[in-house]
């Protein structure tokens, strides 16, 4: 379901600008990338990359977007003394940021996310649960799809925990995407 220039206009060759870690796709392996390697960008959504190298893809978090020349990925804001309203918004904004490395679609458009819980503390802070799945159970990129979601609500201002829990049940399948992902994927 990928191809050259997903996510950006045009196919974009660039040499890392040093050591840079990824991990492989589909297969979630963690992977060093040379620095002067010259990769190309397939995907460049929600501040997260998918590059080609040779033939294999690898993901590069955003936190490493420097490696290809790239700013940062912005840290969320939220207003002082923000309701709990605009917290569960900004969590879900957080959760649309979150992309498959090989799918042009976030998770949430993705169908992927099943429920998303804030709660409010004493203290004021927020605890939030993640109940999400995966296209396939047995997809290699679990583990780092699941950690993308812990650290991206856990950038969300108050959020001090986050459950991401995996189910499978009931399964994932192309019904529960949302109709501009079937637009956008040709499924439609």
């Amino acid at each position: 379901m990928y191809g050259h220039g997903v996510g950006s206009k045009e196919r974009e060759l660039v040499a890392l600008k040093r050591d840079c870690p990824a991990i492989a796709v589909p297969t979630g392996e963690t992977a060093l990338l040379p620095e002067g390697s010259v990769v190309e960008v397939v995907q460049a959504l929600g501040g997260s990359y998918t590059v080609q190298l040779g033939w294999r893809l690898f993901r590069i978090d955003g936190a490493d977007g420097d490696a290809l020349g790239k700013p940062p990925r912005q840290k969320p804001v939220l207003p002082e003394n923000a309701s709990d309203e605009e917290v569960e918004r900004l969590v879900w904004e957080q959760l649309r940021s979150c992309y498959d490395p090989e799918i042009p679609v976030n998770i949430v458009d993705l169908g992927l996310v099943y429920a998303c819980e804030v709660v409010r503390q004493t203290d004021g802070s927020r605890w939030v649960r993640v109940a999400m799945t995966l296209t396939a159970p047995a997809c290699g990129m679990g583990p780092v799809l699941t950690e993308e979601v812990r650290r991206r609500v856990l950038e969300v201002p108050t959020v001090k925990e986050c459950e991401v829990e995996l189910v499978f049940d009931p399964p994932w399948d192309r019904s529960r995407m949302s109709e501009a992902a079937q637009l956008a994927l040709g499924v439609f």
